[in-house]
């Protein structure tokens, strides 16, 4: 069963989601309540599984430029699960989602440069069942609330 969450529950998961040592005042400002209610509800949210843990995020930027890439993949279900154990060898590979849609999954890629990047969806395109991949490079990110 999922947790009811308020709008309390969800601007402090945001908040805490932008910057997970935002102090407890912090967000009590920004949320007009309490402190006392903040560290309530983290605690409460905490002992539920809702938060599951604090992670660290670095700067890409300053510790491994890199080029990051969306990838929509259109596969042969027959071929998906060897496509799979094949992403997931790659070290490049960020995360893979199966998704809804004109796609049939979703792949982000870390790559040095955009030579390898190319040469990377090079060797994904020639994986049998793989009719199809559209790639978008990322620019910039506008917004970031994934967890690490």
């Amino acid at each position: 069963m999922r947790p009811e969450l308020d709008a309390v529950d969800n601007n402090i998961l945001a908040l805490l989601m932008d910057n997970a040592r935002l102090p407890v005042t912090t967000i009590a400002k920004k949320i007009g309540v309490a402190r006392t209610t903040i560290i309530a509800r983290i605690a409460a949210l905490e002992k539920r599984g809702v938060i599951a843990g604090y992670g660290l995020k670095l700067n890409q930027k300053l510790v491994q430029p890199m080029v990051r890439a969306y990838v929509g993949l259109s596969v042969e279900a027959k071929y998906a699960p060897a496509l799979i154990r094949f992403l997931q060898q790659l070290p490049e590979t960020e995360t893979l989602c199966a998704v809804s849609g004109a796609i049939d999954y979703m792949l982000t890629l870390r790559c040095a440069n955009t030579e390898m990047l190319d040469r990377l969806l090079d060797q994904i395109g020639a994986q049998d069942g793989v009719r199809q991949t559209s790639t978008s490079v990322i620019l910039s990110k506008r917004i970031d609330r994934a967890a690490i």
